[in-house]
């Protein structure tokens, strides 16, 4: 096989692996209620099939993208997706609450392994720079499907055949695609051998852990619980130590001076914005149209389709585009135009059709297709050695700003919900008007991460003297 045939097929096997590990992160959501009915689950419980998988997938991915370099990329890939395709049989084949619970973390682990592993074989596999930014945006095309399919094959399987067939679906994508990587992928891992850093492995968990449960609990126990501030304080004690550790130790899990690179830095806060309002508009918009619009289940996971469509093909045309017009001005652009479609969603009301969502979220689509070229940046800033570490940081900042983005909407929206009850507000308006002030923010908060991604993605210009010493520059190279 010839190495541009290996390096496609390669794109395809880690394109499978991230469409399955993406597509369980929302198609659990539409199958709670038959869940919950069959096994008995009460609520905590319940919240539980959700959240465990997202605390230990977010608790471990540096973690995973740390072994991934050490260990071989290929290596921790296989052993991720063979994790992942077994504890989904096993959640499907779960009898009861506390199997599937644990099925679900198991799920988790393996996706941590997997998710670092796939932008990091791309990296290796696509060294020449135009086509790594071809390769990620067929990546993020591929997993902005994944989220958009999620929900309507959830309500699919749901409600025609059985809430299992969630999690069996799994298997035979995850053995299909256990086969192909044993034959198209290569290996790679650090240049050199370097000792594992393992307070870092243990300090980033323990902080990513912390932070991932305070936000996963906080609404329900109240923000004020002692055990929430208690992990909120035991994360940020983590974090700090994470620091103060990995700027002394000899071969540092991730080398902290990284982040006094502009684009590096600066593209963490963009993508981070990102998720926090694409994150949110998915979670209280599916809720906004079950419940206030009274679509079903199936019906609203077919109205985020055309989204995901629409991010498909703006992921597949930002690399030429970034090109042509910079890729500071395209991202930065794309990031106040979602804004924009996130917020225009609050001018719709309790009596919106189909077709009158589709233009804001047309617009979200194609903006956060558009954002693209920003993954390829921050991946390009990492050295090539990290490149596992720096997947890791960049999906660990992504999935933590998406749990910040569902927890702060849904603390504006209750919060600005209970004032209008008081106040003498209908149900549905008090809803309704919470919910417009958290798109709102939502809409801000990533116009913000636009203004980000310019002073990141910018390129300084280095002014070159018209002699040197006595000679003429300009000849030299007009």
């Amino acid at each position: 096989m010839d190495a541009s045939r290996r390096r496609t097929w390669t794109l395809v096997t880690v394109s499978l692996a991230t469409f399955m590990t993406y597509l369980d992160n929302n198609i659990v959501n539409v199958a709670i209620p038959a869940i919950q009915r069959e096994l008995h689950l009460s609520s905590s419980r319940l919240e539980w099939v959700v959240s465990g998988y997202i605390l230990v997938f977010a608790a471990l991915l540096l973690a995973g993208g740390r072994l991934a370099d050490a260990y071989g990329r290929k290596r921790l890939f296989v052993l991720g997706l063979a994790v992942f395709t077994g504890s989904s049989l096993l959640a499907g084949l779960a009898g009861s609450a506390d199997l599937l619970v644990a099925a679900r973390g198991l799920q988790g682990l393996g996706a941590a392994l997997v998710t670092p592993a796939t932008l990091a074989i791309l990296t290796a596999s696509y060294p020449e720079p135009r086509e790594r930014a071809a390769a990620v945006g067929i990546w993020t095309a591929v997993g902005a499907l994944a989220i958009a399919v999620g929900p309507l094959l959830g309500g699919v399987l749901t409600q025609h055949v059985s809430w299992e067939w969630i999690f069996f679906v799994n298997v035979p994508i995850g053995a299909g695609t256990l086969l192909l990587s044993t034959r198209t992928i290569p290996e790679s891992r650090e240049a050199r051998a370097k000792r594992l850093d393992l307070p870092g492995l243990a300090l980033s968990a323990a902080a990513l852990t912390a932070l991932t449960w305070a936000l996963i609990e906080g609404s329900a126990r109240g923000w004020t619980d002692h055990l929430i501030l208690g992990a909120f304080a035991l994360a940020a004690l983590a974090g700090l130590a994470f620091v103060l550790v990995e700027g002394r130790v000899r071969d540092a899990m991730v080398d902290v001076s990284l982040f006094r690179d502009r684009v590096f830095s600066g593209g963490i806060v963009a993508v981070m914005l990102w998720a926090f309002g694409l994150f949110g508009i998915y979670f209280f918009t599916s809720i906004y149209l079950q419940v206030v619009l009274g679509f079903g289940a199936t019906e609203a996971g077919l109205a985020f389709v055309p989204m995901a469509g629409a991010m498909i093909v703006a992921a597949i045309a930002s690399e030429s585009l970034g090109h042509r017009l910079g890729e500071h001005r395209l991202v930065s652009v794309a990031l106040l135009a979602m804004g924009v479609g996130i917020a225009s969603v609050a001018l719709l009301g309790a009596h919106t059709g189909f077709a009158s969502l589709m233009p804001s979220l047309v617009v979200i689509g194609v903006s956060a297709g558009l954002t693209t070229p920003l993954t390829a940046s921050i991946l390009s800033a990492m050295p090539r050695d990290r490149a596992g570490v720096a997947s890791g940081l960049f999906n660990a900042s992504r999935e933590v700003a998406g749990l910040l983005g569902i927890t702060i909407i849904g603390a504006v929206l209750s919060a600005r919900q209970t004032a209008r009850l008081h106040a003498g507000a209908d149900p549905l308006s008090a809803y309704l008007s919470g919910y417009r002030l958290g798109l709102v923010l939502a809409g801000a908060l990533v116009a913000a991460g636009g203004v980000a991604a310019y002073g990141a993605l910018r390129r300084t210009r280095v002014r070159v003297p018209d002699t040197v010493e006595g000679l003429d520059v300009r000849e030299l190279v007009g």
